[in-house]
């Protein structure tokens, strides 16, 4: 019989462990699985190589200010029109606090394509004439076999594990996103794919409509309703632009006075005072969740 792949909220974060490579879905103020974040601040994981969506929103900055990474393999990360570049991105980088493999989106999922194909890399024209193989030593300009031409050799992004966040699963693994944006390429490349959800369906209800299943037999399912917030989730709620706001201001100053006592706070506020999901969503309260719904 099929054994129901719904964990706890502790029990999932118990597979994600110091060292790791952690892929992060999502896409710039959407959909970042921010109740599974919130585990990773919280219980203090460290030295992570994270890899992002195409683009990388705060999540990856709020990772960043609670010390948690060591590597982050991206092509940007910025909060749309809240900061043109994420501030604890750009203070890691131009510091090198964190480790920076450069690459456009192209690049990134060419490696994530290479991991999924079971390939040591694979060959992408994006780059080729640009800085960007100067900048990153693991990209190589070869020459095309066939053609004689220069084309870039991208080595196998293969994360540990990928953490998305979807509007629905069954308990059986079978995942449903709204749009996915490139979710499904970091569960096809990883080892094992952690999807938080809204809500759990039944598997009638996946069975009904085939084609909308977007991940089949995920890992492990987490339930998690408003698990992207401070993030939109599609359908269901927009961002909450005053809690981004309010960390990049709190970011921006904290790295130009070089007073990081506020950031500190608030990153022990938001992320390591509550002891779960629950708890941080009775922080933000009931009223200011409802209004961010989408009507």
């Amino acid at each position: 019989m099929r054994k129901s792949r719904i964990l706890a909220e502790d029990d999932a974060l118990d597979l994600i462990e110091d060292g790791m490579t952690v892929s992060i879905g999502g896409h710039l103020n959407s959909a970042h699985p921010m109740a599974l974040i919130r585990g990773i601040i919280r219980r203090q994981v460290k030295d992570l190589t994270i890899v992002t969506s195409a683009q990388g929103g705060p999540d990856i900055g709020f990772l960043i200010a609670a010390g948690c990474v060591r590597k982050l393999i991206t092509s940007g990360v910025h909060a749309e029109s809240l900061a043109a570049i994420d501030p604890c991105y750009r203070f890691a980088a131009q510091s090198g606090e964190v480790e920076i493999w450069e690459a456009d989106e192209g690049i990134c999922y060419a490696g994530l394509r290479a991991a999924a194909q079971g390939l040591p890399f694979t060959t992408w024209h994006g780059g080729v004439g640009t800085s960007i193989p100067e900048l990153n030593p693991d990209l190589k300009v070869i020459e095309d076999p066939f053609t004689g031409k220069p084309i870039l050799a991208v080595p196998a992004i293969k994360p540990d594990v990928a953490i998305l966040h979807a509007a629905c699963a069954d308990a059986y693994g079978n995942v449903r996103h709204v749009h996915g944006w490139g979710d499904r390429a970091h569960y096809r490349a990883a080892d094992k794919t952690i999807v938080q959800v809204e809500k759990i369906i039944s598997n009638e209800d996946i069975r009904r409509d085939p084609s909308r299943t977007s991940i089949i037999g995920a890992d492990v399912i987490v339930r998690a309703p408003y698990g992207a917030h401070p993030f939109a989730s599609p359908e269901f709620y927009l961002e909450d632009r005053e809690f981004i706001a309010e960390y990049v201001a709190l970011a921006n100053s904290s790295y130009k006075n070089g007073e990081m006592a506020e950031l500190n706070a608030f990153v022990r506020d938001r992320f390591v005072s509550p002891r779960d999901h629950v708890e941080y969503l009775e922080r933000i309260g009931v009223r200011r969740l409802l209004s961010l719904q989408e009507y």
